[in-house]
């Protein structure tokens, strides 16, 4: 595969289904005009040539879902899009979160209704080995009594290990179906979009402030964050810089550390497929599989972990 192939194939394998909610438009996807015309040109000519000769209109996310052709096309422009765009939202990470969201739920409330006496399922033998696993977790660093924290480190754990799984998929699976059925672009692994690493990581860390003001108070909120590490009022400034900046770093390395280490994992799987020999992308392949289901798993355990553990401090009176 040449350079030029290589990096197109990269680039399209990391460009997310963004839709630009101003005009409801598909970021980087266009129409042909004419369809026909434009499909026997691009066996001869380059797309941008078959583009222009034909004329193309911009695709909107409505034509996406009635399975129109849009096809992937990066338009020129004398500006490049700012690297933050608040207008912009990525449809694929966004959907395929609230799907494993809900496939998490209604397994486990599967699970939960099938409970019998008597010997047990499959299902209720993996629900109830996740469950222990994470209430002796929870049991082990927060020492406190709190009935949300259980729920919440397996609605984490669980979460998070659904979203860091779909890396395990074929890399080319769901974008060619996707590509296939009208779709210019499919991402299939949520946990390697910061916007969705970060954004559960300012979900704890507005729950820090929760389990702050419940457990501890606001007086006692006020005094971590400004009599410690130095017990003296003098030293209040000097103190909220200090603790100020360890609390604002939580979310970003919480949120930073999965993203980083998914994003690693998808980026060497893309760099397999693009090796010139099936045989040597399946001796490579399959090893990394194996191993990444351990950073599947891993990075879920941590983001649960460090979600206890943040909570727990926010807990402490001293």
């Amino acid at each position: 595969m040449s350079g030029a192939s290589s990096q197109e194939y990269i680039g399209h394998h990391l460009h997310f289904l963004q839709v630009d909610l101003s005009d409801g438009s598909v970021v980087d996807a266009v129409i042909p005009k004419e369809p026909e015309i434009y499909q026997q040109c691009i066996l001869g000519q380059s797309q941008e040539y078959c583009l222009e000769a034909t004329g193309y209109d911009q695709c909107y996310f409505s034509d996406v879902l009635f399975s129109e052709s849009c096809i992937a096309y990066h338009q020129p422009s004398e500006e490049e899009a700012s690297l933050v765009n608040l207008s912009h939202i990525n449809i694929d990470s966004l959907g395929l979160t609230v799907i494993l969201g809900l496939i998490f739920l209604a397994l486990f409330r599967y699970g939960a209704k099938k409970t019998r006496s008597g010997v047990p399922t499959k299902l209720q033998c993996f629900v109830e080995m996740i469950f222990e696993f994470v209430q002796g977790t929870v049991t082990s660093i927060f020492k406190r009594k709190s009935q949300l924290i259980a729920p919440l480190s397996l609605t984490v754990f669980m979460w998070v290990f659904l979203m860091n799984l779909m890396d395990l998929l074929p890399i080319d699976l769901l974008p060619h179906w996707a590509t296939v059925n009208g779709v210019p672009y499919f991402r299939v692994v949520p946990s390697a979009d910061v916007n969705i690493t970060l954004s559960m990581a300012c979900g704890v860390f507005l729950l820090i402030f929760y389990f702050s003001f419940t457990n501890i108070g606001v007086k006692g909120f006020v005094k971590a964050y400004t009599l410690h590490p130095f017990n003296h009022w003098v030293f209040a400034p000097v103190n909220l810089i200090l603790e100020g900046v360890s609390l604002l770093s939580k979310p970003v390395s919480l949120g930073l550390r999965l993203f980083g280490n998914m994003y690693a994992g998808e980026m060497i799987f893309i760099l397999i497929a693009l090796l010139p020999l099936w045989w040597i992308q399946w001796v490579l392949n399959v090893p990394w599989a194996l191993f990444h289901i351990l950073i599947v798993t891993l990075q879920a355990f941590i983001f649960m972990v460090l979600t206890i553990v943040y909570l727990s401090m926010a807990s402490e009176e001293d």
